[in-house]
């Protein structure tokens, strides 16, 4: 335990050394918040760093064991990270269902009778919320520039593939004239929705793999608290440096499988779609 303790120490000191080293040449070596947590507001990201430091202290005080210490408040560190994935998928889904109404929207205003323009201001009163203020920020632009113009800015805002082929098609419609924007709208909006069917079932499928994941992990750390409370001898291997290196192992395998379940979790969107021309200089809305 000592020599863990003095491992420690000569860690602290020698990161000592190189953040003076590096704060007398001007350079940063710790990480922002912003960087920690990007697109989080500072203070909920420094409440998830102070949670996970309160509970690597907390750990360590009661077993002594430096390395499960810095694993656990690591981990709530970075929890947040875990519950925006799952934000961010659904948040994916909403916007490319949104985007397929949106389509649909704009075919049956235009067979009503409405031109273009008036059928896209008209969708702007009832788009679907994930893509509600895109697309009402457009409506806006109309008053002020041309349309092809808004239209550009419009891909622009949404950022997204989906929306890039219902923008150029409208576009192309603008600027052509085409008289069978509706038979196309309905084929992109069937399609985009085939798209997120697809999606929701691989979901599914990944869910089922996350779920046996959690149920490892919560039992591996329920058994390890009965055993340390009930039968403290059976891991006092674990009070000596070349248990903690065994930890670090442990501890190493388990990130890695959590790091393979995020990564193959993500939700990979195609490369944007663009139209092959120029882009002449849009004004600032």
């Amino acid at each position: 335990m000592n020599a863990l303790i003095m491992t420690a120490l000569g860690l602290m000191v020698g990161l000592g050394v190189l953040l003076l080293i590096q704060g007398f040449r001007g350079k940063a070596v710790l990480p922002t918040m912003e960087d920690i947590a990007p697109g989080m507001r500072p203070e909920v990201a420094l409440a998830w760093f102070s949670g996970g430091l309160m509970v690597g202290l907390v750990v360590f005080a009661v077993t002594g064991w430096l390395v499960p210490a810095v694993a656990l408040g690591g981990l709530v560190m970075v929890g947040h990270r875990f519950i925006g994935g799952r934000r961010e998928r659904a948040e994916i889904v909403a916007r490319t269902q949104a985007v397929a109404a949106w389509a649909e929207m704009i075919r049956d205003n235009m067979a009503a009778a409405a031109g273009l323009e008036q059928a896209l201001i008209a969708s702007a009163a009832h788009v679907p919320a994930a893509i509600a203020a895109e697309v009402r920020r457009f409506a806006n632009r109309l008053d002020r520039m041309p349309l092809l113009d808004a239209l550009t800015l419009l891909g622009e805002d949404l950022e997204h593939p989906s929306a890039d082929l219902i923008v150029v098609s409208l576009a192309n419609a603008a600027r052509m004239e085409a008289r069978e924007l509706g038979p196309l709208l309905s084929r992109l909006a069937e399609s985009i929705r085939g798209d997120v069917r697809m999606r929701l079932r691989v979901e599914v499928g990944r869910a089922r793999i996350r779920t046996s994941a959690r149920i490892v992990t919560l039992t591996t750390i329920v058994t390890i608290m009965f055993m340390f409370l009930f039968s403290r001898d059976l891991l006092s291997a674990y009070d000596t440096l070349g248990g903690q290196l065994w930890l670090i192992v442990v501890g190493g395998i388990f990130a890695m499988g959590g790091w393979l379940l995020r990564r193959y979790g993500e939700i990979e969107m195609p490369d944007r779609f663009t139209a092959r021309r120029i882009r002449r200089e849009v004004p600032s809305p």
